[in-house]
């Protein structure tokens, strides 16, 4: 077999691979896929992610401003319904 019956060959098992992966469905390595960008796909996540950042900054800012205030109201509330249940059992 010359060089340029090997390269022939070559080629034609890379397109009948290609059209084999096409024709199941398996997407190719670099990730990409036929159709159109999603927009509103895009969209909805890129929604997604600004709510979350939002909650992470709340939680910041619950976690650094006011943590050792919202621990005390947290053990005050248990220390409450502590009392409450000892007068309805006893």
């Amino acid at each position: 077999m010359n060089p340029f019956e090997f390269v022939i060959a070559v080629l034609i098992l890379v397109f009948a691979f290609t059209i084999i992966r096409h024709k199941l469905g398996i997407p190719d390595r670099s990730g990409r896929r036929g159709g159109e960008p999603n927009d509103r796909e895009n969209e909805r996540l890129r929604g997604q992610v600004q709510q979350l950042q939002d909650r992470i900054r709340v939680l910041e800012r619950i976690v650094t401003d006011r943590g050792v205030e919202t621990a005390a109201q947290i053990e005050a509330l248990r220390d409450h319904d502590r009392i409450v249940e000892d007068e309805s059992n006893g």
